[in-house]
Parts: C-alpha cells; structure tokens; sequence
C-alpha cells in the first residue's frame, strides 16, 4: 500500500515534514513529489482538485501568500483555467502538503487530517 500514496511536499514547510513524519510513524514509505521542483501540470492540478473533493482551484491556493494578492487572484472574475495556470505557473502557491492515495487526497492541515488515507 505505502508506494502507491504519494506526498506533494516542501521539506521547507512545517506541516510538510510533520506530516511525512506521520505517514512513516504509521508504516508508510510514501512517494515523495518535491512540487517545487518538479510542478504538476494543468491536467495534475485538475486531477488534484478531483481527488481533494474541491469545487474551485481557489481551495488549493494558499490565500495568504504575497504573491496571491500581488497576482489579483481573488479576482472572482478569474475562471479556473486562468486560477489553474497560475498554480502551474507559480507552484509556491499550492497549499501543502497534499497526500494522494488512489482516487482520495488531503491536505496535511493538521498533519492528521492525511490519516483519513490509510
């Protein structure tokens, strides 16, 4: 089961290592997809909003970046093509840390939020 969830991480970010510490506390050895570094494309973020249940690319964004209001991204006249290419553009806007298994993901906030996975 471990290879087959994989975590969008930021060893950067607090709530990324606590909750990739959790899932190894637990017995798993997930995939780790460091975002930064490699970002998701469009059709990932899509599948992404899917597996998280979200109704809007907005849910995804982390709101209180600089760089959230420096793109105007509260701009309700956005479409989600144009709130999508911005993740893909700018993945430091992604909220993290995601943990996908199968067709089901979560964001680690609070860490134990990702244990609903296994």
């Amino acid at each position: 089961m471990s290879h087959d969830i994989v975590i969008y991480h930021n060893p950067r970010c607090s709530k990324s290592r606590e909750t990739l510490a959790l899932l190894q506390q637990h017995g798993v050895t997930p995939r780790v997809v460091l975002y930064l570094d490699t970002p998701p494309d469009a059709a990932q973020i899509r599948q992404l909003l899917s597996q998280l249940d979200f109704s809007s690319a907005r849910e995804l964004m982390r709101q209180k970046e600089d760089l959230y209001r420096e793109l105007n991204l509260s701009d309700t006249t956005l479409s989600e093509t144009q709130l999508i290419a911005a993740l893909v553009e700018h993945p430091k806007l992604i909220e993290r840390p995601i943990v996908v298994n199968g067709e089901r993901a979560r964001i680690g906030r609070p860490p134990e939020q990702v244990l609903a996975l296994l």
